[in-house]
């Protein structure tokens, strides 16, 4: 094992995790749209039997991949702070089945005053058929300084200064929001402990970043697609500020050559930041 001074095993590099399945029914897709804030007249995310079959919300792949996640180490996870977040879709989801993930740590960059982790995970059919690829970026606090690369510049994603977005759209969430999202399979007390949350340096419990990412995914399927799940493409976000349950989140996109860029606000903050969809 090579570990840094701060505990990263850094011959975690290049490891792919072990072929696993993600296996789900009709149930945890309506759970997860549940999660995300699906309201019970939206059929199409929350009925089974819906003329035209159940619908799955392209974000679902950070569950199905969740599973496949490789951490570098023996982790502390109040100091572990997700950042970004990706998904490539290649075809949609079907309401019910079967995939084989696999995952791999890409990257790990030393920042100074912490480390940054690349982790892809890519799903499949039974018979190999790409389904979905995802890509979590985490920030390490406190685990930099060990001399590695500090990695590329990212690319900067900023609305047009003075320009109106193309679309707007806004969800409320629930006062109960992180309490039924994390029935989807992310327990970090962060989000629902008010202790475990004041230790991480919160006031209150937070919403888990992954659940604002499902809302603005929402809103990109709504507005840009028609809830029409096959024309979601990819959608990649950065992590900016923190969402308390029973927040308003507001969604913006601009064109900009094939694309969209991406913004997610509160009354109070900007949550979602240097991000872009692209839909067909």
């Amino acid at each position: 094992m090579k570990l840094n001074i701060s505990g990263i095993d850094l011959s975690t590099i290049g490891k792919k995790s072990k072929e696993s399945f993600f296996k789900y029914n009709w149930k945890d897709v309506i759970l997860y749209a549940l999660g995300v804030g699906v309201q019970a007249d939206e059929l199409p995310f929350v009925y089974e039997r819906v003329r035209g079959g159940l619908k799955v919300i392209p974000s679902f792949a950070t569950i199905a991949g969740m599973g496949a996640l490789i951490f570098p180490g023996k982790i502390d996870f109040s100091r572990y702070i997700h950042g970004e977040q990706l998904i490539r879709l290649h075809q949609p989801f079907s309401s019910t089945g079967e995939i084989l993930r696999i995952g791999e740590v890409t990257d790990i960059y030393d920042k100074g005053k912490g480390a940054v982790i690349h982790t892809n995970v890519s799903g499949y059919s039974k018979d190999g058929q790409p389904i979905f690829d995802a890509k979590w970026i985490h920030f390490y606090i406190g685990a930099g300084g060990f001399g590695g690369d500090p990695g590329p510049k990212a690319e900067s994603l900023n609305p047009p200064e003075g320009i109106a977005p193309d679309f707007s759209i806004s969800y409320k969430t629930n006062e109960n929001q992180a309490a039924l999202y994390r029935l989807n399979g992310d327990f970090n007390p962060l989000h629902l402990d008010p202790e475990f949350a004041r230790r991480g340096g919160q006031e209150k419990p937070i919403l888990h970043g992954l659940c604002t990412y499902g809302f603005a995914t929402r809103a990109i399927l709504s507005v840009l697609c028609n809830n029409d799940v096959s024309r979601f493409k990819e959608f990649k976000a950065r992590f900016s500020n923190v969402v308390y349950p029973g927040e308003t989140l507001t969604t913006e996109g601009w064109k900009d050559n094939g694309r969209y860029i991406i913004q997610t606000r509160t009354k109070r903050a900007i949550v979602i930041n240097n991000a872009y969809a692209i839909v067909e």
